[in-house]
């Protein structure tokens, strides 16, 4: 039987995630602002979460239809049989999301909806589930247009670009799957030479080195699935064993690389790279990207580099990102370069005429990704 689903990812990586959920068996796959929805078989969730690299959450569309206000949204959801779906004995919570709601006030929304869902568990079965809003054991989504709701299941729990593979005190300041989608975005294989000489925490390096390990992101952590009515054990364990059994082994000298001129990001990025089990895949030294040679004749240089907050940053930044085009065009001829910096003015000060400018979104930051090809003898953009 065929589900409605929909994965939600960061704004600008619908195309790259709607190809990622195609290849793993999605059917009517149709990109959206900030996400993707797409059918399939309730054992195509399991594997969605398992297997993306780009989506945040991966919800599952369990109601819906046009309402006017709080009392219509109110019966939609009572409608449904939610003991079908998880035990009244399972915490909750409830989230609302809208896009030109006539609504007045969404938090008056989200008690109407969470109101419905205990008071048919309540007339059911006797018990309302417990609200737990920072670490519930299922969440109920709510999306509402001008004039339809639609009623999500949460089969993810945590958001997915947690991998399992960090502490949560060592949260990276660029997400896991914005990683993984700037290097779908750069067309990057494994075959190609890979570098990060800003690598910070390692982020970009341990989602490359994952791809080239052919390593799910999703076999270290657990999923909300695995809280609901139709989660069945045994099928969950073989299709992880089926995706350790594809895990590819190195093979010669790695083709990724990291770098930072500071001893602790280096230090971290190695920490990174073990945790997350690809340390093999990837050379990581100290250097500085300003004078450090590449590692090949031809590659892929992807890097976040540093933003400022404090006006001395944003100054210092703007004497660094001239420095940056200079050496990317002595040491990098051959080279792509992507580069995704928290200062929009990247694009005038490095003095290099980008390929493309990619809006993306690194959680609350607006930021473009910019493609530049790094041709030698090429004259610079004259700086304005």
């Amino acid at each position: 039987m065929s589900e409605r689903f929909f994965a939600s990812c960061p704004r600008g990586l619908e195309a790259p995630l709607g190809s990622e959920l195609a290849a793993i068996g999605a059917t009517d796959v149709a990109a959206t602002e900030g996400g993707v929805a797409f059918a399939g078989d309730l054992g195509l969730a399991y594997r969605a979460n398992l297997e993306t690299r780009i989506a945040s959450r991966v919800l599952w569309r369990v109601g819906g239809g046009a309402y006017r206000d709080e009392r219509d949204l109110y019966e939609l959801v009572r409608s449904i049989d939610w003991a079908r779906h998880f035990a009244p004995t399972r915490t909750l919570r409830v989230d609302v999301a809208a896009t030109r709601s006539p609504l007045t006030s969404l938090e008056f929304a989200t008690l109407r909806t969470k109101d419905a869902v205990c008071d048919r568990m309540r007339a059911d079965h006797g018990v309302r589930p417990s609200i737990d809003k920072r670490s519930p054991d299922v969440r109920v989504h709510l999306h509402l247009t001008d004039r339809d709701a639609s009623i999500y299941v949460d089969t993810s729990g945590e958001p997915l670009f947690k991998r399992g593979y960090r502490r949560d005190a060592d949260e990276a300041p660029l997400r896991e799957n914005l990683a993984a989608g700037i290097l779908a975005l750069a067309q990057w294989q494994p075959a190609i030479p890979l570098l990060d000489p800003m690598c910070g925490s390692g982020t970009i390096v341990a989602e490359a080195a994952q791809i080239a390990a052919n390593r799910a992101p999703g076999l270290m952590r657990t999923f909300g699935f695995q809280k609901l009515s139709w989660y069945d054990g045994p099928t969950w364990q073989r299709i992880k064993q089926a995706a350790r059994d594809r895990i590819r082994l190195p093979s010669g000298a790695p083709a990724i690389f990291a770098s930072d001129m500071a001893d602790a990001a280096v230090a971290l990025t190695r920490t990174t790279l073990r945790s997350a089990q690809v340390d093999a895949f990837v050379d990581v030294t100290r250097a500085d990207v300003l004078t450090r040679a590449a590692p090949a004749a031809s590659g892929a240089l992807i890097a976040n580099p540093p933003y400022g907050v404090r006006l001395a940053e944003v100054n210092a930044l703007a004497a660094f990102y001239p420095r940056l085009g200079d050496a990317l065009k002595q040491n990098f001829a051959g080279w792509t370069v992507n580069l995704l910096p928290g200062d929009l003015r990247l694009a005038k000060l490095i003095g290099l005429k980008p390929d493309r400018r990619t809006p993306l979104w690194n959680g609350a930051i607006e930021c473009r990704l910019f493609a530049f090809r790094i041709v030698a003898g090429a004259m610079r953009e004259r700086r304005r």
